[in-house]
């Protein structure tokens, strides 16, 4: 067998015995967090561990297959806990729509059902730019694995009635 098959398997095997079934939802859950993160990380591993495999030679192969494996299971993790599409998708309709519509100081909250990620969108104040444009000043905030970032933004109406972020 290769060596790297054998710190693939290696590391393969130690996230899987991590894995736990959750008893509310029945869903094998990872230490690893949600589906996406756990995709990042196993991917990372693979890549990572082919990469060592190719630079190590003679007996410190293996330690450099291992080794990748551990890194690029770090960065996949790391790459896979972020917003994906989707969710920037759900964000940015809300922050659309809000801006349009919301009075000020009322918020508009998205979700992502597949990834469990979530976040509002509140209009803070409105007003006409020099050059003529509407715009308003907005707060937002972005749940991801349970911890929540805020952030403040301005966007100013376009003419063909979209909203653009001009300072985050």
């Amino acid at each position: 067998m290769k060596l790297i098959h054998v710190g693939a398997a290696v590391i393969v095997a130690i996230l899987l015995a991590a894995c736990t079934q959750n008893p509310n939802t029945g869903q094998v859950e990872t230490p690893l967090g949600g589906p996406k993160q756990t995709l990042g990380t196993l991917g990372g591993a693979g890549t990572g561990a082919f990469i060592g495999s190719q630079i190590g030679h003679g007996s410190g192969k293996l330690a450099a297959t291992v080794i990748g494996g551990l890194l690029g299971a770090f960065v996949g993790s790391e790459i896979g806990k972020s917003l994906d599409r989707a969710d920037q998708q759900y964000m940015a309709q809300t922050t659309q729509h809000t801006l349009e519509t919301a009075p000020s100081g009322q918020p508009s909250a998205w979700n992502n059902p597949d990834s469990g990620h979530s976040g509002t969108v509140t209009p803070v104040r409105t007003y006409q730019a020099p050059s003529g444009e509407y715009c308003r000043e907005f707060q937002q905030t972005v749940t991801v694995g349970g911890e929540t970032q805020q952030a403040y933004g301005t966007a100013c109406r376009q003419p063909d009635g979209s909203w653009k972020i001009v300072q985050g």
